[in-house]
């Protein structure tokens, strides 16, 4: 099992801090998610029924015509590796750790590729693993490009997988609305965005012989009854949609903006996170865990990624922590 951010309940006994008194900007969740409405009782009496509207919300959001709703993009990560025979399968470095892992437990022959490298090795793949923004350093891969790598993946079977789940603040970048496409599989959640990571609903976007091979092996009811209700309004609420974008547009600037001025200019990121390199990564993430504030360490980058803090008082504790850092 590999560790993610979000494990607050162990920072709070490492560093002797009540659970109540962090913030937490390891996970890239927004702090402002859709407030979800409590399901109707009925939701939790039956069991969930693939015709209560969910597929139809998702196709009509993502602009697609076919997806499988799974249970988070995880589902599909850890299943995709088992519907295919052993291939070569190349993963963007640095990438989300559980599409290489997920890719090497199959027994797949994996190697990570620098993103300034695809272009001179995607013949030697089956399988191009890539996510879009990138986890966790934020970059962009264009649409261009990745219908050019699609394209010579699949006239020789492979795959293209794009793992889009911090894609829904700029979906103008999606290949979703390309969808069904052969060999072309993209991956979206409502975790990050929509701030319903607990929920665990996700979906898979891909031909539709693959999405029935991925329904066969997850088996019936991957989804809760009451996620799928939730997930359905959630992917619904246009309004709130359109004014979360524009918020998260003004939250993204304004950490940029903070990290800059505390001499940690990010070196990418996105608007749900901001990530920095530096050598002194591990004694920043150190001192702000000391004071209560959790970012997600990347020790092999030597790397730390900021989340947007939720209420003001998140973000004045987080100026006041980098103004007090050992320099």
């Amino acid at each position: 099992m590999l560790e993610h951010g979000g494990r607050l309940r162990a920072a709070a006994e490492a560093y002797g801090i009540p659970l109540d008194e962090w913030v937490d900007l390891s996970t890239g969740i927004n702090p402002d998610g859709w407030a979800a409405p409590r399901p109707p009782d009925t939701v939790w009496q039956r069991l969930p029924e693939e015709a209560d509207g969910l597929e139809q919300a998702a196709c009509v959001y993502y602009g697609c015509r076919s997806l499988l709703p799974v249970a988070g993009s995880q589902q599909a990560i850890q299943v995709l590796p088992a519907l295919r025979p052993v291939s070569r399968v190349g993963v963007v470095d640095p990438c989300y750790g559980e599409h290489p892992h997920a890719w090497r437990y199959a027994n797949h022959q994996v190697r990570t590729i620098a993103a300034d490298a695809i272009e001179g090795r995607i013949d030697e793949l089956d399988v191009l693993v890539i996510c879009n923004p990138n986890n966790p350093d934020g970059r962009v891969f264009t649409r261009s490009q990745l219908l050019a790598w699609h394209n010579r993946l699949s006239v020789r079977g492979g795959w293209l997988v794009i793992d889009e789940a911090f894609m829904d603040a700029t979906p103008e970048r999606s290949l979703a609305s390309v969808t069904p496409r052969a060999g072309l599989i993209i991956l979206r959640s409502l975790g990050k965005f929509f701030g319903l990571a607990g929920a665990r609903v996700g979906f898979v976007l891909a031909e539709t012989a693959l999405l029935e091979r991925i329904r066969v092996k997850l088996g019936p009811w991957s989804i809760a009854g009451p996620s799928r209700w939730v997930a359905s309004a959630a992917l619904a609420d246009r309004a709130w949609q359109a004014r979360m974008r524009g918020e998260l547009s003004l939250a993204g600037a304004r950490l940029q903006t903070l990290l800059t001025r505390a001499a940690l200019e990010p070196a990418g990121g996105t608007l749900l996170f901001q990530y920095v390199k530096s050598a002194a990564a591990d004694s920043i993430a150190d001192h702000l865990a000391h004071h209560g504030i959790l970012v997600r360490r990347f020790p092999e980058q030597s790397a730390v990624r900021f989340g947007l803090p939720g209420e003001e008082e998140a973000w004045d504790r987080l100026a006041d922590c980098l103004a007090r850092r050992p320099k």
